[in-house]
């Protein structure tokens, strides 16, 4: 199953890429980088550049139905950056339209309350963006990894690198059985 990475040209912070990317790795499916701009994107330890990594697909080019989930990693400016861009939040909107799980660490709802996703729904994230979650419609909590599954399809949530373990374990888990049920 091909799970897609989106992120934005600049701003991801690197473990929350590089950990997830390694648990899809690991657990046999493929991982797909998608971004809003074609060629490397360049990845941060909090607010210093860190590696480039080589986009395989923009948004406008991929499809949300070829790919069995959707992972959404942080740092402050890469969900800021794709929140602006029309079609990174289509594309987000479409996993949730078709039912795929998706799973965002740290800074990464705020593309999900862009895509008007949120409503109803009850996550975690970084603790500053408390307030606009729940501005959204959503319920907020202070969890390691946060399963929702009360919408069209599952939401995995997690606050930020500190739970990068249990996040990457609980959305493998979720991604694989979503699999089995499609």
């Amino acid at each position: 199953m091909q799970i897609a990475f989106l992120v934005a040209p600049e701003g991801v912070e690197q473990v929350e890429l590089t950990d997830p990317w390694h648990a899809v790795l690991d657990s046999g499916d493929v991982p797909q980088l998608v971004s809003t701009k074609s060629g490397r994107i360049q990845a941060f330890h909090h607010l210093d550049k860190a590696d480039t990594f080589p986009v395989d697909r923009t948004v406008d080019e991929a499809d949300a139905a070829d790919y069995g989930g959707l992972v959404l990693p942080g740092g402050v400016a890469n969900p800021d950056a794709l929140r602006m861009d029309k079609n990174a939040v289509a594309f987000v909107k479409k996993f949730f339209d078709r039912g795929r799980p998706v799973a965002a660490i740290c800074h990464a709802p705020w593309t999900l309350i862009e895509a008007d996703v949120v409503r109803g729904r009850t996550l975690t994230s970084w603790p500053s963006l408390r307030t606009d979650i729940r501005n959204a419609g959503a319920t907020w909590v202070d969890e390691r990894v946060k399963v929702c599954t009360a919408g069209n399809n599952t939401l995995i949530t997690s606050r930020k690198p500190a739970d990068l373990n249990a996040f990457c374990a609980t959305f493998v888990a979720e991604f694989a059985q979503a699999g089995r049920a499609a």
